[in-house]
């Protein structure tokens, strides 16, 4: 690892500061469970490291009736564990729990894993489905960007060399929505998933969908929302039929790489088993709320 001047500030100003003054020769270090390994291989060589351990108000998590609110700081851990997390968004909380090992969540946090963008994790996807926003700060003020424009590539989103993600805000989830999230593992229990596939599905008062969201994780450079899929379901009842062949349509919708979990063919072949079990568990759960 090569050398770095180390830079601790006490607040979000001091923060903006340093990013506004060094650019994109600074890097912004939460809980360094992916920074750190870049840098041991070089792949990132940042002139100057700033911490974000000693900035107050990142780690907030906040669960009402209007939605979520994690604050950048956040740790994968609490939001695996958080009771009313877990009760209002238990889609959100699963995708968490299945993050690595509990060393890594006890140090990772959501606004290190999201400004990563490692198509691989699992909860960038979620996010998606749940339509959040990303709230960015920089010395010029404030800015929100969608999740769904917020992820441009493999390791690569819309914050700029100057700016800082400080929270995630989700709306609730609609009353009665089933959901599922589902990690495809051909190796070990904390390896990135070769397909994940988180679902939310409403039903309206005759059993039909009303509305579906569909997302697919390490499947292409970005987490996916299988717009196409979750098209092919609304108004139709959520027979194992309808959902097989909705699920079909996962194969286009992902661009996976080769890869030691699997060639680019078998992923498209699992997005589309894993698709058709999210839905099914999604439906099962929508049907009993």
């Amino acid at each position: 690892m090569r050398a770095f001047d180390f830079k601790a500030p006490d607040s979000l100003d001091e923060v903006c500061a340093l990013l506004a003054q060094y650019g994109s020769d600074a890097k912004l270090l939460a809980g360094g469970t992916g920074l750190l390994n870049l840098m041991k291989q070089e792949l990132v060589q940042p002139a100057v490291l700033v911490s974000l351990q000693r900035v107050p108000d990142l780690g907030t998590l906040t669960v009402d009736g209007n939605g979520i609110r994690a604050g950048a700081g956040v740790r994968h851990r609490r939001m695996e564990t958080d009771a009313a997390l877990q009760q209002a968004a238990p889609l959100l909380a699963a995708a968490y729990g299945h993050v690595a090992t509990v060393r890594i969540r006890m140090s990772a946090t959501v606004g290190g894993g999201l400004a990563h963008a490692d198509p691989a994790m699992d909860p960038p996807a979620v996010w998606r489905v749940l339509g959040a926003t990303m709230h960015l700060r920089s010395e010029g003020g404030t800015r929100q960007v969608a999740a769904d424009d917020f992820f441009e590539d493999f390791y690569t989103t819309a914050l700029a060399p100057e700016e800082v993600l400080t929270a995630v805000t989700a709306p609730a989830l609609p009353e009665g929505a089933g959901w599922s999230y589902q990690k495809f593992l051909p190796r070990s229990a904390d390896d990135y998933a070769a397909v994940s596939v988180s679902a939310l599905l409403c039903l309206d008062g005759d059993g039909r969908v009303a509305q579906a969201r569909v997302g697919i994780g390490s499947a292409a450079p970005i987490p996916v929302l299988a717009e196409a899929v979750a098209a092919a379901l609304v108004g139709q009842q959520p027979t194992p039929q309808a959902i097989a062949d909705a699920a079909q349509l996962a194969r286009d919708a992902v661009d996976p790489l080769d890869d030691l979990r699997g060639s680019a063919a078998y992923k498209r072949d699992m997005a589309v088993v894993f698709t058709r079990r999210a839905l099914s568990e999604a439906a099962a759960r929508a049907r009993r709320a």
